[in-house]
């Protein structure tokens, strides 16, 4: 991911286009701090990112999977909204 400042950004906005037309993500940055994060709009994520996400989706679904299921039914709660 590169980073550039705001003001690079408003003096040079045809800097941010190339970076992100090859597919790289932006940072922007005011006085060292994180503003924004600007990501090519046609979703070519790196590699390691797509695998990354994927292991945190996984990680995800195996916790609810851990999890005990509810006593109470869909329809029993259905039935106890309606009354």
């Amino acid at each position: 991911m590169k980073t550039i400042t705001l003001r690079s950004l408003l003096r040079e906005p045809l800097k941010a286009k190339r970076l992100t037309r090859a597919g790289n993500s932006i940072t922007i940055t005011d006085h060292g701090d994180a503003l924004w994060i600007i990501q090519p709009a046609n979703g070519k994520d790196s590699p390691d990112a797509e695998a990354s996400r994927r292991k945190l989706i996984d990680e995800i679904l195996d916790e609810v999977l851990r999890e005990k299921p509810a006593r109470i039914s869909a329809a029993k709660l259905l039935e106890e909204s309606r009354r």
